[in-house]
Order: C-alpha cells, then sequence, then structure tokens
C-alpha cells in the first residue's frame, strides 16, 4: 500500500492498537503506536483526547476531530497533504489516529541565510535573530508542495504551521502534520509560507478552492463529512474562507491582529 491507499484509514480505524512508546518533543500526549488487522500492520501516532492541554481559544477535548477535519479537506483537494488520520478509540480512550511518516533527513525545506534576498529557489519569510546581535534571513523552498499547503493552510487557518511540521518523504511527497488548531471562526492564520503572500493563486489552485466550495454547500460531501467534527459556525467559517479566497484570488497577506508566524518557527 502506499501512503495515500485509502486501505491505511481502515487500517488504522479498525486495527488493534498497540503503544510502543511517547513523543517526548510534543506538545499535547503523542503516542508511537503500532496497528494491525487481518495480516496488515503499519506505525501510527495516537493522540488521545484525555492528553490534550486546554488552550484559551480552543473548546476543550476536540483537538483530535480537528486533526481529522484537515485530513478530511485534504482529500477533498485531491492533493493528499495529510496522512491518513483516523478517530477512534485507543488504550487511552477516543483519540486521533495518524499514519507514521518516514522522513527524507536530506530533504531541505527551510533555511535561515546572510543577506536581505533570497537566493533563486527560495522565498523570504521574514527576519530572525540568531544570537548576539545578529539577524538572517529566514527562507522556505520556493516548492509547488509547499505552495499547494499554503492554499489548505488558508482554508483550514492554520494556527500553528512550523517547519517541524512538514514531512518530505524520499518519494518526493510531502505531508504537513499537527492540525489541532485549526478551523477557528476567528482569523488565526500563523504559518512560515509566507512566501506567496498576495500573489495570484495557481489555475490549479483556484480549479481545486471551486470544488471545494461545492463540496462545502449544505448539502455537499464535504460538509456532510464535517459536520460531526467541527461546530456548525466552524463550517460556516471554512465556506467563508474558501469564499475569500476565490474573491480575492490570492494568496493571503498576514493580519495585524495576529501574530504572522510561529515561535519557535520549528
Amino acid at each position: 500500500m502506499t501512503t495515500t491507499d485509502p486501505a491505511f484509514a481502515d487500517l488504522l480505524a479498525r486495527g488493534e492498537l498497540t503503544v510502543r512508546g511517547r513523543i517526548r518533543d510534543a506538545s499535547n500526549a503523542a503516542l508511537y503506536c503500532t496497528v494491525a488487522h487481518e495480516g496488515r500492520e503499519a506505525t501510527c501516532v495516537y493522540k488521545p483526547v484525555a492528553g490534550e492541554r486546554p488552550l484559551w481559544d480552543f473548546p476543550d477535548g476536540n483537538l483530535a476531530r480537528r486533526e481529522v477535519a484537515a485530513y478530511e479537506v485534504s482529500e477533498a483537494t485531491g492533493w493528499g497533504l495529510v496522512p491518513p488520520t483516523v478517530l477512534r478509540d485507543g488504550p487511552y480512550g477516543e483519540g486521533m489516529c495518524q499514519l507514521w511518516i518516514e522522513v527524507a533527513p536530506e530533504a531541505e525545506l527551510l533555511a535561515l541565510v546572510d543577506g536581505e534576498e533570497p537566493e533563486p529557489g527560495w522565498r523570504a519569510i521574514g527576519f530572525a535573530e540568531v544570537g548576539e546581535g545578529r539577524t538572517a534571513l529566514l527562507v522556505h523552498a520556493d516548492d509547488g508542495r509547499l505552495r499547494r499547503l499554503a492554499v489548505l493552510d488558508a482554508v483550514i487557518n492554520n494556527a500553528d504551521r512550523k517547519g517541524g511540521h512538514l514531512l518530505p518523504t524520499a518519494d518526493g511527497r510531502l505531508y504537513g502534520i499537527d492540525h489541532g488548531v485549526t478551523f477557528n471562526t476567528e482569523n488565526k492564520l500563523r504559518t512560515l509560507l509566507w512566501g506567496w503572500a498576495g500573489e495570484p493563486l495557481t489555475g490549479e489552485a483556484v480549479d481545486v478552492l471551486k470544488g471545494l466550495r461545492a463540496a462545502l454547500e449544505p448539502s455537499g460531501a464535504l460538509t456532510g463529512t464535517l459536520t460531526p467534527l467541527l461546530t456548525p459556525a466552524e463550517v460556516e467559517a471554512t465556506r467563508a474562507r474558501v469564499d475569500e479566497l476565490l474573491e480575492s484570488g490570492r494568496h493571503p497577506e498576514p493580519g495585524g491582529e495576529w501574530p504572522a508566524i510561529p515561535w519557535p518557527p520549528v
């Protein structure tokens, strides 16, 4: 099976979940697991709702559902930017279960460079202090996969797109993870992927957004999928963000009411 095979979602949902360890650097409880069913086995991440830390701007106990909702929107785009993710019961209660992705360590998507302008093939994010009064330019790759992810983040209102949430693989795919703080009804877009801010959306992105808009009609398939995962106001806000992107025809720009870049950026 490839990571985009729908059978992975079935395996994650139906398989026997066995905890193998804990991911220490996660902000919420994140457990490294295996899941097995009818001779198939995979590694995955299980984040129980019971291990979610309360946040002042998101309701308690529903970060797992937002992770699943992000996967469902990604699937609706056809881009496959989020690993297979399901909501299921586990050893510590209900939680999110997501396929583990092996990262290609040699892939370079972010960098700190000297100078005031990025080199060809890179996009500027902003300046960062790197110690002893020295600043460097933070850049991300001018990569079509990242550009698609920037569009997805704008749709789901991702408040935490850090570098560590970007997973390039050896077969050339790119995945984004950690989507618990998404779908807020207020504008909270906070990301490293500002390199295309204000630029026209690609024709491909416009076509994808039109498809999402149709699927987000009150009787649309995506609305039906998101309804058990989000509040009606959050589904409506998602529909409105797609409308705004289609109306402007451009990548969003940072707003002044919310920090535009997550910190630390990794």
